[in-house]
């Protein structure tokens, strides 16, 4: 089946405080964004990529594709105010034919065991949102009172959510809503069922300085060994 993976980098990264979108830091003497972009080659040869970037830096990231001598086809559209609006740019150029991976250009750090497991998932079952349990102790905030519960029933999600296309493209046909954080939201308010799968503590999202560090470390750790 195709297979397409939608890698969305449409903000600015003002966390960061860099001068540039974050997924164009380097770590390692690399891109973040090459770095997630290459850990889905290595999962499939075959797969096709949509990469989501603001208007202004989509040329910079044509011009750093064109460095890599990967042979996939590579399209890219433009950000949206919005994470929907983003995604939905990017669903425009996926056939309905596919399996779709959604992933956040800055989670640089997942692995193609994960990616493969995700659409495996997907093809029988039609969705896989990766998630792990939490390891912090968590407190609901209502008002002026909070209260505990158990971080046992508490999933912390991460990406590539992956779905059968059409199920995807059809969910964005309706009109965008606060609450549509993810593309899981979307895809359970069009009325169908999404399905969890395991996701990895390493699987982290780089939005400040310190997790460029930590990203660094682990990526230096998975390092081969002479």
């Amino acid at each position: 089946m195709k297979k397409t993976a939608i890698i969305v980098a449409g903000g600015t990264g003002q966390r960061m405080g860099a001068t540039v979108p974050k997924q164009f830091l380097s770590i390692e003497g690399k891109s973040i964004l090459l770095h997630t972009v290459s850990q889905f080659v290595a999962a499939f040869w075959d797969i096709n990529f949509v990469i989501v970037l603001p208007t202004e830096f989509i040329q910079e990231g044509q011009n750093l594709i064109t460095t890599t001598g990967f042979t996939q086809q590579v399209q890219f559209a433009a950000g949206g105010d919005t994470r929907f609006q983003s995604v939905k740019n990017g669903l425009a150029h996926v056939d309905t034919d596919a399996i779709v991976f959604v992933h956040d250009a800055v989670r640089c750090l997942l692995t193609p065991a994960l990616i493969q497991s995700c659409y495996n998932q997907a093809l029988e079952k039609g969705s896989a949102i990766p998630a792990v349990r939490s390891t912090d102790t968590i407190r609901i905030v209502e008002g002026a009172k909070h209260h505990l519960v158990d971080r046992e029933n508490v999933m912390m999600v991460q990406t590539p959510q992956t779905f059968k296309a059409a199920l995807l493209i059809k969910a964005f046909e309706q009109a965008y809503q606060p609450a549509f954080t993810d593309e899981a939201n979307v895809l359970e308010a069009s009325g169908t069922e999404v399905f969890l799968i395991e996701g990895e503590y390493e699987n982290i999202k780089i939005t400040r300085p310190l997790d460029l560090a930590i990203a660094a470390y682990i990526l230096e750790k998975r390092a081969p060994k002479d």
